[in-house]
């Protein structure tokens, strides 16, 4: 219970168990709206167990007086696939309603059969991205008047839409796309009257930061390839370059000692010459 970790932080799930029972007291009548209001206000805004156990602390759980058990423990890591996801049993929240106002069912929870939600001069968001499921189908049910929804499900289920619209509509984008195998089937149904229900899919936070942790690693060897690749171009050129330099040195080389010999045999000749004309003039003498 949150008296044992009070000062731990709240997860999106733990404050969505407390606005359940806080919506179960409404409907009940244990609470007014003015109530409710400023609970549900705390409720998300609270940071810490500490700052969520007060709010449910003198509500009734059915017909029990005692003050209902609201489990803030951390439950353990899903399994992975979809099979772990699956869970059978009851949803953790069947409905929620927005009068002139909004609600948000988001984080780990888990989706009933049957989900009913009604929006007037208001919105909502029901987000499936993290939730588990009841059972492999279940019906998403929205009424939306002069309000919106928004259902948000997460790559990998099939989405079904049958909801009609009057003066507004349901959105049909993400149907046809195949489901994973074993993957839930999500229906959404409903009214819309001047409103219109939203129906998107998009992959998760940490699904989201680790693509974009992909994608940073694969830039970083991009280019860790490509300062290799122009090491490699540069170390070529200067050894193209190095190549050169010596073949030009051979050449300076060669025609220097070209140069010389030829040098030798002018001086040899002139040698030769002046002996010649030595020996001539002491034949004449």
């Amino acid at each position: 219970m949150t008296d044992d970790a009070p000062e731990l932080r709240a997860s999106d799930a733990d404050r969505e168990r407390v606005a359940e029972v806080l919506r179960d007291a409404l409907a009940e009548g244990r609470l007014d709206m003015t109530e409710f209001e400023e609970r549900l206000e705390a409720t998300y805004s609270a940071r810490t167990y500490g700052e969520l156990a007060p709010i449910t602390r003198d509500l009734p759980v059915g017909e029990v007086a005692a003050a209902p058990r609201v489990s803030m423990t951390k439950e353990p890591a899903r399994s992975g696939g979809w099979a772990g996801r699956i869970t059978g049993g009851e949803g953790s929240s069947t409905w929620a309603v927005a009068v002139m106002s909004g609600f948000q069912r988001k984080g780990r929870w888990t989706v009933p059969r049957r989900f009913n939600s009604f929006a007037f001069w208001g919105g909502g968001d029901i987000d499936l991205r993290e939730a588990d499921f009841a059972a492999g189908e279940v019906v998403i049910n929205c009424v939306a008047i002069m309000g919106g929804m928004n259902v948000i499900v997460p790559p990998g289920v099939e989405v079904v839409v049958r909801g009609i619209g009057f003066m507004g509509g349901f959105d049909h984008r993400e149907e046809g796309v195949p489901g994973d195998p074993g993957a839930p089937r999500v229906v959404v149904t409903g009214f819309a009257f001047w409103g219109g229900v939203g129906v998107e899919r998009k992959v998760t936070r940490a699904e989201r930061q680790r693509l974009k942790e992909e994608r940073r690693q694969e830039k970083l060897e991009r280019k860790a390839a490509q300062r290799e690749l122009r090491s490699s171009v540069r170390e070529d050129v200067a050894d193209a370059h190095r190549r050169m330099l010596e073949g030009h040195r051979d050449l300076v080389r060669e025609h220097h000692e070209a140069r010389r010999e030829q040098r030798e045999l002018r001086r040899e000749d002139r040698e030769l010459r002046r002996d010649d004309r030595d020996r001539r003039r002491r034949g004449e003498d």
